[in-house]
């Protein structure tokens, strides 16, 4: 008997499709449009911000064509949660006049096909822990189109996936996955399982900016052996996210999004840093089926989200704040935020570029990616990729992305200790040979102080005066014991002869 993969399931999932009755609409008084706008956007906003479960996400589209109108997509911990928002939509009296004529339910699962280790219980890398947190609670991205579709696997008597050995279906899904790797950046996939919940097995979910890449990545993929022998798939939908304050719009038979309509004071935007940021690249979540995104080997990156709360000692709010005391300049470039993701890969710098640069190529069509450069270890062979985003989602998604590059590898205690502490640095050509000169003084200092773990200097591949600093400490406080030495500040005081800028950002995980 073929061996099933194992399998761990996270939120439940609920595609909501409405039908508007138009004749309704425009018979009713205007008073009653009115109030059903009012309860509308009321109801959309509360659950796009989550106000009725602990966790979890929502989002409304507006669909293309005569399936439905309206989409509304649930993602929450329970299933009772699901039933309760579903009939919370019932009982508006918006709902009054959208009809619902579809849905869909499932729940977001990993399968053993990503990783042996997870489900072994062995020591799992943390990059692999957070790709396989983001199949199991994902977010839903901001990208603007949005296409859902069934699958199922055949089972037909010369094509029947639960027949093949094990090892057959997971080379078959490691193919499925290289396919949709390719799209990294473009396109966002959520799978989750309906096997015993709804009619089909698996209800796929694509996300991008760009429609065509929706149709490029779902042709491309049939011509993998995974969906040309062994699946079968339902409709396809495709519809475009706006915003709650968007739905008078949409009713009005105007363009939607209207570019004004963005609740930035709504409570569904509050929570950016956890759901979907516009512009964010996102994750390819695969399930059992694997349709885009396979994860084969370990991944281990440091996430370091400057200005997200990260440690248990106090958020990186305080930590600037700190920073501030101390006159130590925190990282807010033209009066903004950034978030940084940085990955350590053991593959020769050179070959890790070729492989960086197709995916900047497809970060670079979003509007919150600052930049991604890779970085070569100055006394070690180990090179670091570093990218950088003004929102935290985003910087979070990229992980996902480059926790794929060849030869990632893990930081040395990075499971026991505070993190990372990382500085860029824009040297003046004149003064790249002091630089690193005074790097080795410092580092002299650093590994005689409490709690320090390793400091690299790193220098870009693409310029060598941008120099990376990656500090790796047991404590936040052992971190911040550094700043306020009188080393730092002396390297401060060198550092105005020295460098271009400022340093561009100082990020704290």
């Amino acid at each position: 008997m073929p061996d099933p993969p194992r399998t761990e399931e996270g939120w439940y999932v609920l595609h909501d499709f409405r039908s508007v009755d138009w004749d309704a609409w425009r018979d009713a008084p205007e008073r009653r449009r009115e109030t059903a706008l009012e309860e509308g956007v009321e109801y959309l906003r509360a659950h796009e911000a989550v106000a009725d479960a602990p966790e979890g996400d929502s989002a409304v589209y507006s669909v293309v064509g005569d399936t439905a109108d309206l989409l509304v997509v649930h993602l929450r911990p329970t299933l009772d949660a699901l039933d309760t928002a579903r009939r919370r939509f019932e009982t508006s009296e918006f709902g009054a006049f959208a009809e619902r004529v579809d849905d869909y339910l499932a729940v977001t699962e990993v399968s053993d096909y990503v990783s042996d280790e997870y489900f072994e219980g062995g020591d799992v890398d943390a990059g692999i822990e957070r790709y396989i947190e983001g199949k199991l609670h994902p977010t839903l991205p901001d990208d603007g189109y949005v296409s859902f579709y069934p699958m199922s696997r055949r089972r037909d008597p010369d094509a029947n996936w639960y027949a093949l050995p094990y090892e057959e279906r997971a080379d078959m899904m490691a193919e499925h996955g290289d396919t949709g790797r390719e799209y990294g950046g473009r396109v966002t996939q959520i799978i989750a399982s309906s096997v015993g919940l709804d009619d089909w097995e698996w209800g796929v979910t694509l996300f991008a900016e760009d429609p065509v890449a929706l149709k490029d990545i779902v042709y491309e993929m049939r011509f993998d052996e995974a969906s040309a022998t062994y699946s079968d798939f339902g409709r396809f939908l495709v519809g475009r996210r706006f915003s709650p304050a968007d739905l008078d719009a949409f009713m009005a038979g105007d363009p939607v999004p209207t570019g004004s309509g963005t609740d930035a004071d709504a409570p569904g935007h509050d929570h950016a840093g956890e759901h979907g940021d516009a512009d964010a690249p996102g994750h390819d979540h695969a399930g059992e089926h694997g349709d885009a995104d396979e994860h084969e080997h370990g991944g281990g990156s440091d996430h370091h989200a400057h200005g997200d709360g990260s440690d248990g000692d106090g958020g990186a709010d305080d930590i600037r704040g700190e920073l501030a005391d101390l006159d130590v300049y925190a990282g807010q470039p033209h009066g903004e935020d950034v978030y940084a993701t940085v990955v350590y890969s053991e593959t020769d710098p050179d070959d890790l570029f070729d492989e960086v640069e197709g995916l900047r190529a497809n970060f670079e069509h979003y509007d919150t990616h600052v930049s991604t450069a890779v970085y070569a270890a100055a006394d070690r062979d180990r090179a670091a990729v570093a990218s950088v985003w003004e929102t935290a989602s985003a910087a979070d998604t990229a992980a996902g992305f480059l926790a794929d590059l060849p030869g990632i590898v893990g930081r040395a205690d990075e499971s026991s200790g505070f993190g990372t502490m990382g500085m860029f640095y824009t040297v003046k050509p004149d003064h790249r040979e002091d630089f690193v000169e005074k790097f080795e003084t410092v580092g002299g200092v650093l590994a005689d102080m409490d709690g320090h773990h390793e400091t690299d200097l790193l220098v870009n591949v693409e310029d060598e005066n941008d120099m990376f600093i990656a500090s790796q400490w047991a404590t936040r406080e052992d971190a911040m014991a550094f700043f306020r030495s009188d080393a730092f500040a002396d390297t401060v005081e060198w550092g105005r002869d020295v460098l271009a800028d400022r340093p561009r950002h100082v990020f704290l995980a």
